[in-house]
């Protein structure tokens, strides 16, 4: 299964509510993405630009987007992003597959 890194930054009133009632965000999170067929790995709250940031372990890009959808909907937070990870496997895959491609392409000169 693909790996996605989600990350995302709470609303001022998501961070008061977790202030006021602390909560394990990361059991909030697993049954949603159990739900869509896929595996949390981490979830991390983090310091900078984000809030929080997620390791997921996803079906393919259809249940990502799902998922990332309906935490979007909740409200909770006012942005964020996902991007589709690669293994070094799959990195070297890819490479290889450009080091053949490269025979057919013609670079824009100047």
């Amino acid at each position: 299964m693909p790996f996605y890194l989600f990350q995302a930054r709470y609303t001022t009133e998501a961070i008061k509510a977790m202030v006021n009632n602390p909560q394990d965000r990361e059991a909030a999170a697993r049954p949603l993405i159990e739900a869509l067929g896929g595996k949390l790995h981490n979830l991390f709250f983090c310091f900078g630009a984000d809030d929080v940031m997620a390791i997921i372990e996803a079906p393919d890009d259809e249940a990502m987007a799902a998922c990332a959808l309906t935490v979007a909907a909740s409200g909770a937070f006012s942005g964020g992003a996902t991007t589709k990870l690669m293994t070094s496997g799959e990195a070297m895959a890819a490479m290889k597959s450009a080091q053949k491609a490269t025979a057919s392409y013609t670079p824009a000169t100047g």
